[in-house]
């Protein structure tokens, strides 16, 4: 049977993480960052930091892990190593059929919306879906007809995105700090923060830059296709993680430096581009969101291309010798990337569906682009567990300490994410007389997926054979 090869280097890895994760956020959570803190920065730069480090800690979790496992898939192998065949499938089932393609198809629609401002276009119009779903099809075409190509562009718009995350820092912060505006931004506060505490205002701001941080475990899907993997994964995950918190963190100040905290919380952060770099500025930082939402788009659309094949190449799942199948000519998974293309356009149609207009599933419209957070940090605790029973070669460190950490950071995104789209939505609809679950509807949704997998699931006996 043909085998994928090992076709991607260290720096591709690196790319994987840095531009999977760095996407639209970073370019507009400044202003929601502020306005939680009502203006000061010094709690919003340690929102930043905080939930940076709670990604470090999870990466470096399972950098530890890519030391000792490799197989197929990564964060896929791991599970399996740690909790079994059977936890590894329902993970890769809800990885394939949920998560990947429900933020795929949310970027391919983010990257239409910010082209279609150019040219003026509504973001729910026809023209920004067909070019959604054209986005989706092309990267798509990309991985599935050169992978090599696909890796290439994910550095190249890795390099883009940095540009103007480097010029701002870079530039934002000499020029606030030759004006003063740096040093205003950050003695004063424009008003009282969310939840009228200082405490209450850092947790909102957390909130609100825990999105920007996620599609870093993408990054784990091409170890089989990576060179060197027990060395190169670890080393990409730590790297890349740190490069994102470093972009973030100097990014915010530099933004600081173009505008007063009170014109970037009612404008946001295209003013200080616009006030630093002229108008011409605000187009090119609009060119550098398409790019950097590209990027994402193509790291994401690696995991979804691979996904039915993290499965079949376990003998598992449905139809495991159609989706194990491997070009000869391309060297990639063509059967299981059809599948990730046809998911996701699945749910590019439910996103626009139940987020772009007045609602066409009814209770159960949630948002498919942040939601199944919820569920991959949870799902990884029983893995850091598991990994604190079984590995007893492992030192003090490494066995009890860094799973103990990585489990607590689990846990607080997955309240994070509960805190920001179950509580809320729940308030603000009891304030109108009516009542919203968004959480309880998509596990709802998510429980429906799972038992399709387990009607597709395998004995272990067969799994074997």
């Amino acid at each position: 049977m043909e085998k994928l090869t090992k076709k991607y280097g260290l720096i591709t890895a690196i790319c994987m993480v840095v531009g999977t994760v760095i996407g639209s956020g970073v370019f507009f959570k400044a202003q929601n960052v502020l306005t939680a803190t009502g203006g000061s920065m010094p709690i919003g730069i340690a929102a930043w930091v905080i939930t940076g480090l709670l990604m470090i800690i999870c990466s470096a979790q399972f950098a530890v892990m890519a030391t000792k496992y490799e197989k197929v898939s990564g964060v896929v192998d791991y599970a399996e190593a740690t909790c079994g065949k059977g936890y590894a499938y329902y993970l890769a089932w809800f990885m394939v059929n949920i998560y990947y393609p429900g933020m795929t198809s949310v970027l391919a629609w983010v990257s239409a919306r910010y082209l279609g401002v150019l040219f003026g276009w509504s973001m729910t119009g026809p023209e920004v879906m067909a070019l959604a779903g054209f986005f989706l099809i092309a990267s798509y075409t990309m991985n599935a007809l050169s992978p090599k190509l696909a890796g290439k562009f994910q550095i190249s718009a890795t390099v883009i995105k940095l540009i103007p995350i480097v010029l701002m820092a870079i530039v934002g912060t000499s020029v606030g700090l030759a004006n003063g505006t740096l040093t205003n931004n950050f003695t004063t506060v424009v008003s009282e923060a969310v939840g009228g505490t200082a405490i209450s205002g850092l947790f909102a701001a957390v909130v609100a830059t825990v999105f920007a941080y996620e599609g870093w475990i993408v990054a784990t899907s091409i170890n089989a296709e990576l060179k060197n993997p027990k060395k190169n994964l670890p080393i990409a995950l730590i790297i890349g993680s740190l490069i994102v918190v470093c972009a973030y963190v100097l990014y915010f100040i530099g933004v600081a430096g173009g505008a007063s905290n009170a014109v970037l919380i009612s404008e946001g952060a295209t003013t200080a581009f616009i006030n630093i770099f002229g108008g011409v500025g605000g187009t090119l930082l609009n060119i550098c969101i398409i790019i950097s939402c590209l990027g994402t788009l193509n790291g994401l659309m690696v995991g979804a291309t691979r996904g039915m094949y993290a499965i079949a190449a376990r003998n598992d799942g449905p139809m495991p010798q159609t989706f194990s199948q491997i070009d000869k000519a391309t060297n990639m998974t063509t059967n299981s990337s059809i599948w990730g293309l046809f998911v996701c356009g699945l749910w590019l149609i439910y996103f626009y569906g139940a987020n772009l207009t007045s609602g066409w599933f009814g209770v159960f419209n949630f948002d498919s682009s942040e939601l199944p957070i919820v569920t991959i940090y949870a799902m990884y605790i029983p893995i850091f567990i598991a990994w604190m029973i079984k590995e007893k070669d492992m030192g003090v460190f490494n066995r009890f300490i860094l799973p103990i950490i990585s489990l607590i950071a689990c846990l607080f995104m997955v309240f994070a994410a509960v805190y920001a789209h179950g509580i809320t939505p729940y308030l603000t609809a009891k304030a109108n007389g009516t009542f919203s679950f968004p959480v309880l509807f998509y596990l709802i949704i998510f429980a429906v997926i799972m038992i399709l997998g387990a009607v597709f699931k395998k004995s272990d006996k067969k799994t074997e054979e």
